[in-house]
């Protein structure tokens, strides 16, 4: 393990302070599952680490009909994993827990790190996408919130500055009659990263769609809002023919690179074939 310096802040303004003050090569701890992986094996330089685990409210959880699930950044997978009502509320995005990792890692690591990390074909970024979540973050200028839509630059690249802290996650409420559901198509069924990953949450009225998001995965440089897709969905009707339109014109809107795990063409291929099939479980699920 390469050497680094160690700093436990009691504060987010500490904290904050020290990520400043340390520069670029200052790193913040929360699960750590990818970071000393990370320090371990030299792929990333690492001068020192900022524990914010002695920070009081990064480990809360509250629900409130009005405002939603709101979790802190030091919140793991499997503390939401395996919440009643993350289940049966947020069943797509229980669901990419469980997908995530191992059980091992699962109870170390972190959500808010694991958006941090922000992979392309992360497991909990599409669910969460999907259901409209937003982000919160300490600022050396005081708090701010956006879309975790708006939040991923690009791979392993996000809007977080020198001196920032994503502090939780906020997920709104569902509508009354709503249907949601995370598919994830990968070489393996444990312990494997996404080779495509679909979320969508639909609401309904009878069997008029009043409205729609879905979220790709592992298609392009960030997790992407295939929002003409969305677009065809809102105010009518769910068929059959409607939903093929849907499934081909997300993979008109994903862009989807060839790598070890699959061809940009197989990529393309199955999210029309995952879009296809998310919005009719998620159309039937709000029944």
């Amino acid at each position: 393990m390469r050497r680094f310096a160690y700093h436990e802040p009691k504060t987010l303004e500490e904290a904050s302070r020290l990520l400043v003050d340390l520069g670029e090569n200052a790193h913040v701890l929360a699960g750590g599952t990818d970071l000393f992986v990370e320090i371990r094996e030299r792929l990333r330089d690492v001068s020192d680490v900022v524990n914010i685990k002695n920070i009081p409210g990064m480990t809360d959880i509250t629900w409130d009909p009005a405002v939603g699930l709101t979790f802190g950044a030091l919140v793991t997978a499997r503390q939401l994993e395996t919440l009643p009502g993350v289940q049966r509320t947020y069943p797509n995005f229980a669901e990419a827990l469980r997908l995530l990792a191992s059980i091992q890692v699962r109870n170390r690591a972190t959500v808010v790190g694991n958006l941090c990390r922000a992979s392309p074909s992360a497991d909990t970024i599409p669910p969460l996408i999907a259901d409209g979540a937003i982000i919160h973050i300490y600022t050396p200028k005081g708090m701010r919130r956006m879309p975790l839509a708006e939040f991923f630059t690009g791979p392993g690249r996000t809007r977080l500055e020198r001196g920032d802290i994503a502090t939780g996650i906020v997920i709104p409420a569902p509508a009354p009659d709503s249907g949601r559901i995370y598919l994830k198509h990968g070489r393996r069924k444990a312990m494997e990263l996404a080779t495509v990953g679909v979320a969508v949450s639909l609401d309904r009225d009878g069997d008029t769609c009043t409205n729609a998001r879905i979220a790709l995965g592992a298609v392009g440089p960030t997790v992407l809002r295939a929002s003409a897709a969305e677009a065809l969905l809102k105010g009518r009707k769910i068929t059959d023919e409607l939903i093929a339109q849907v499934g081909a014109q997300a993979m008109a809107e994903c862009t989807p690179i060839s790598n070890v795990r699959a061809s940009a063409d197989y990529r393309r291929s199955m999210v029309g074939v995952l879009t296809r099939r998310a919005v009719k479980t998620a159309m039937e699920a709000t029944q």
